[in-house]
């Protein structure tokens, strides 16, 4: 992989691709514009085919290439899921067609996410990046372990949703101080931690690549810096949300509500532990739009799922670089080199530019994905991307930033 961050490359960027991208139209300063390589996102719902009013591969991509993703893993609670090679080809038929960066669909763990047999994986191996039940735990340690053991066979990596429906009691936000005192009913930490400890089990059973989606709580954060010690071959990502929100941020607005839920102050450090000393691996946005209706219901029944990609790297770049909790090579790493690493996702020339200096309040009218649901609107952030180049192609550009 090219050093993101050598000149050389930067240098060809910037006089070969990008020059061609804006048509030799615009001069760019150095002192002014950061480019930055694209970013990699390994966990997005871009909900075509099945659900295209909450979004679609184009709108979705459209959006990813806003916030400098050039890559992206697509989640399999689709209809058709792509539990054989047959429903697979549905959506590899939609992103030949719409999509604008490089869309790498996962395969389902189960037939139909339904936890009771397995899928085709052996079928689906060559075009799916990962399998995951995402939206869904695996309820059965059998059917995880089978699921391990057949990927293990494939070299691919199982990404796990972790979930104890036995625990969930009908909750949809943290069991903690806000949920008690607003009468809501709350996920107790245990639902997810109970199971990523049955999977770290199961992974070190059978060696295969596990991938923990989204992890939200301090023991998760124990308990894979305690595997990764052990040897097991353990990955995870947390999201920006969960990184410098907490259940101190919850108002009753559906646009609060996502699934894991924002925790306690005590997680959120935990957290930024975890990202600080390399337990987390990377930062991945969930993006998970509904319709607008869906996200009205407020925090009891709207949908689970908040937008993420257009906002990522502003949030973690004004609230943990600007700050001097990470620094920009560290950010660099968790959203574009490790995760681009673990699933095997080359950067080729693709890179983004940005004007790191420059606020703007989060305005989610202005967003290209059909969500609109953010925790974050209205919040003055830093960093606007300028323009996105997949592969030597502009895919994003913000022409009024240049007048």
């Amino acid at each position: 992989m090219k050093n993101c961050f050598d000149p050389a490359f930067l240098k060809k960027c910037h006089s070969k691709e990008l020059s061609e991208a804006l048509g030799g139209g615009f001069l760019f300063d150095s002192d002014n514009f950061t480019f930055l390589p694209g970013f990699c996102d390994v966990h997005v719902h871009f909900r075509e085919p099945g659900f295209s009013y909450k979004e679609t591969i184009k709108t979705g991509s459209l959006a990813a290439a806003h916030g400098g993703f050039t890559d992206v893993c697509t989640m399999p609670n689709l209809d058709p899921v792509p539990d054989s090679a047959e429903n697979l080809k549905a959506q590899l038929d939609i992103i030949a067609r719409d999509a604008v960066i490089g869309v790498h669909p996962y395969g389902a763990i189960t037939e139909r996410e339904q936890g009771q047999r397995l899928s085709d994986m052996a079928a689906m191996a060559e075009n799916a990046v990962a399998f995951s039940d995402d939206g869904k735990g695996v309820q059965s340690g059998e059917m995880m372990e089978a699921a391990m053991t057949e990927a293990k066979r494939l070299g691919k990596i199982v990404a796990a949703h972790c979930e104890v429906n036995g625990l969930l009691n009908g909750g949809y936000i943290h069991d903690g101080e806000y949920s008690r005192a607003h009468g809501h009913r709350g996920i107790c930490s245990e639902s997810e931690w109970k199971q990523i400890e049955r999977d770290i089990w199961l992974a070190k059973k059978t060696g295969c690549k596990y991938h923990v989606c989204h992890i939200s709580t301090a023991e998760s954060v124990g308990l894979i810096r305690r595997a990764k010690a052990e040897g097991v071959d353990i990955t995870c990502e947390t999201g920006p949300h969960y990184l410098v929100m907490d259940e101190s941020n919850l108002r009753e607005d559906g646009r609060f509500k996502m699934n894991p839920p924002l925790r306690s102050k005590r997680d959120r450090e935990a957290l930024l532990e975890g990202l600080c000393d390399g337990t987390i691996d990377m930062i991945a946005t969930d993006h998970a739009p509904h319709s607008a209706e869906e996200k009205s219901r407020g925090l009891e029944k709207s949908a689970f799922g908040i937008v993420g990609l257009e906002t990522a790297f502003p949030v973690i770049y004004s609230k943990l670089v600007r700050t001097g909790i990470i620094t920009l090579e560290r950010a660099i790493e968790l959203m574009c080199i490790n995760p681009r690493e673990r699933f095997g996702l080359p950067l080729g020339e693709s890179f983004s530019v940005w004007r790191l200096g420059e606020s703007f309040k989060v305005d989610p009218s202005e967003f290209l994905s059909l969500g609109r649901a953010t925790p974050f609107e209205g919040e003055e952030l830093f960093g606007r991307c300028l323009v996105t180049v997949y592969n030597g192609r502009e895919v994003f550009l913000d022409e009024k930033r240049f007048i």
